[in-house]
């Protein structure tokens, strides 16, 4: 039999790729903001001091926008929650050093991509749809309620 399948809820994700950043930098860095709040995981990367937190801040930005601008979801940027960010190696760039002896040594320039998955905040009220208001009622004088 077969398992139950769980519906995840609804994210939104943005994807840098050939990022040039050693995808090891780059996740000590992710897994600082991982499951934290969008405004929260943005002052945790603006006080970061390596060189992948203006990377990943920029992939979550856009993560964010493409949450904004979805006109079926209806978010704000700051009622959302990092729900998944993961780093995958990219291609690496090979290159050569001359060394002593007419020998030579490998640089590897590694590569990563970077992505961000943001999810509504479970603990955010959902986006209320207002009604139009309209005008209060006003109540008309009669000869009795005068007497």
């Amino acid at each position: 039999m077969a398992a139950p399948v769980r519906e995840k809820p609804a994210t939104v994700q943005a994807v840098a790729k050939f990022v040039r950043i050693s995808p090891r930098k780059a996740r000590l860095v992710t897994d600082n903001i991982r499951g934290r709040s969008v405004p929260e995981a943005r002052t945790i990367l603006a006080f970061t001091d390596r060189a992948a937190a203006i990377e990943i801040e920029k992939v979550l930005s856009s993560a964010v926008a493409n949450a904004e601008s979805n006109p079926k979801l209806h978010w704000r940027g700051d009622d959302l929650v990092i729900d998944e960010v993961f780093v995958d190696e990219g291609p690496t760039l090979k290159r050569w050093r001359a060394r002593a002896r007419g020998r030579a040594s490998a640089i590897h320039k590694r590569t990563c991509h970077i992505t961000i998955h943001v999810a509504q905040n479970a603990a955010a009220p959902a986006p209320a749809v207002e009604k139009p208001k309209r005008a209060p009622r006003t109540k008309k004088k009669t000869e009795e309620t005068e007497s």
